[in-house]
């Protein structure tokens, strides 16, 4: 399979990536380096490294986690969709804490996707100047540059959603002295107004940026800022304005659902026509080309008599409140989840690609996320053997949910017959019947119970339950440590507040 991968240089990497001794977010240009104007390959060389910053995933190294096992924690782990796993002393004071709502503005994992989120955000902002200063015509400079605007209103989007108001940081800091001594670096911008950011950068991008067709494999296309632009819309309840943005991307003849729900999560549905926003992954100089971690972290894991080799650490098990939640005959649970034999009969469990999977006597949790599996039989996926690298692309946006968006914002906008149209659609691929919901609370309840369903394991529920207003409720069902009004936000990291010198205030209630 043809892969197009991106990859940054290493000197460019170190010449533009620095975490200064005051805040280690921020990023100031060191001296004597390349330039626009000395290296005509820099701009481009920039904005490919700010498409590498996606697959940022050192949860505890310095340059902080994007997609790894932190964003992971705090997306899939956190919600009720999925319980810690692994052994239930294993990283329980990184993990375990955020799965039981007992996590401090200590907590590592929360540190490293605010570190991680604004080293990405430096990036871009690196690379916005030098596309400026380029001798770049000027609709290559607007295209490149609403790539990574996109980008870097998809961070401010997930800073949001995870702390609230953040740092509004759109410039390069010219010197150590500036980042310590100007406020924007130093204190939290109110959620609106990086909403206003989200929202800026998204529009530049919709505005500059040339259909799917027109594009390479992997790059950020006019839909793909069309359909995220329509979900910040979702969220902020500017319903006629998700309905319409939505609609033109169902209507660009750009992207369809997959025929089979379960191709999305092999390699051949990689960049496939539902795909819209993607982490590109593959082969790059004779080693695997992947986010750090992210399948390994939860494959399959050996437990009890052992007696295989297992395919990773066990963490992120689906719950068993998602596998009840399942209509009967609905062919996304067993593209979803694996499930471990239990019987007593010691059949074990066969995957997709042949590989067998002992029964729960050998095998330390009894489900595992299918979403996240990555076949070592090369002769199914391509694989070169590192593990920790597997080649997995990660999807964050793809054409069922614009569908779901579209049919939200109808049915908040009254037109709740058409509404059900989009819902049916993704029904169908699904194998199950038409809805029988009607009325407009009736097809709300539907389509939040549809996006549970279609999107499980894809790092939205523990969102779409706090921005629906239904995460207390829910949560604390299975998990009496939340507490309204708190854990809707994760903590602002201890360390940024004391690099601030106190300016940086903390959520509610830590």
């Amino acid at each position: 399979m043809k892969k197009n991968i991106i990859k940054i240089s290493s000197f460019i990497a170190v010449a533009f990536w620095l975490n200064a001794c005051s805040s280690d977010f921020m990023n100031v240009p060191l001296q004597g380096k390349p330039t626009a104007e000395t290296d005509p390959n820099l701009p481009q060389n920039l904005v490919v490294g700010v498409y590498n910053s996606l697959m940022t995933a050192e949860a505890f190294g310095a340059e902080g986690d994007i997609h790894g096992i932190a964003f992971v924690s705090a997306t899939n782990i956190i919600s009720d969709d999925a319980e810690k796993g692994s052994t239930p002393s294993d990283q329980q004071g990184t993990v375990g804490v955020i799965d039981d709502f007992t996590l401090t503005p200590t907590n590592q994992f929360v540190q490293s996707l605010w570190g991680g989120h604004y080293n990405g955000i430096a990036k871009v902002n690196n690379a916005i100047v030098s596309v400026e200063q380029s001798t770049l015509d000027e609709s290559m400079k607007k295209r490149l540059i609403g790539e990574i605007r996109f980008i870097r209103g998809y961070y401010y989007f997930n800073l949001v959603r995870w702390f609230g108001g953040v740092p509004k940081i759109l410039r390069v800091p010219k010197d150590a002295s500036d980042a310590n001594n100007d406020p924007v670096f130093q204190t939290r911008a109110t959620p609106e107004e990086i909403y206003q950011v989200i929202l800026d950068d998204l529009q530049f991008s919709v505005a500059n940026l040339p259909l799917r067709n027109q594009t390479g494999a992997g790059r950020i296309a006019k839909g793909t800022a069309q359909s995220l632009l329509a979900k910040v819309y979702m969220y902020r309840k500017e319903w006629q304005k998700a309905y319409d943005l939505s609609k033109e991307v169902i209507n660009s003849g750009q992207y369809d659902l997959l025929p089979n729900y379960e191709n999305i999560w092999r390699q051949v549905g990689d960049n496939s026509r539902e795909a819209i926003f993607e982490i590109q992954t593959g082969q790059f100089n004779n080693s695997d080309f992947g986010i750090n971690a992210y399948s390994m972290f939860q494959g399959p894991r050996v437990g009890g008599k052992g007696g295989w080799t297992d395919l990773g650490w066990g963490f992120c098990t689906p719950s068993q409140s998602l596998a009840n939640a399942y209509e009967t005959g609905d062919l996304r649970k067993h593209s979803t989840i694996i499930f471990i034999d239990n019987s007593g009969k010691y059949k074990g469990t066969t995957l997709y690609d042949g590989f067998r999977i002992p029964s729960a006597d050998s095998v330390q949790n009894l489900r595992y996320n299918y979403k996240a599996y990555h076949s070592e039989n090369k002769n199914v996926e391509s694989y070169l053997g590192n593990r920790d690298r597997k080649q997995k692309n990660i999807h964050l946006l793809r054409f069922a949910e614009v569908l779901l968006i579209n049919a939200e914002a109808a049915n908040e906008l009254g037109k709740s017959g058409e509404a059900i149209i989009n819902l049916n659609k993704v029904r169908q691929r699904a194998g199950l019947l038409a809805t029988k919901a009607f009325s407009q609370t009736e097809v709300r309840e539907a389509i939040w119970q549809e996006r549970h369903i279609e999107l499980a394991m894809e790092h939205d529920r523990f969102f779409d339950l706090v921005r629906t207003g239904r995460a207390a409720k829910i949560l604390t069902a299975t998990n009496k440590n939340f507490v309204a009004g708190k854990n809707e936000l994760l903590p602002i990291p201890a360390l940024q507040i004391a690099l601030s010198g106190g300016k940086l205030s903390q959520n509610n209630g830590y």
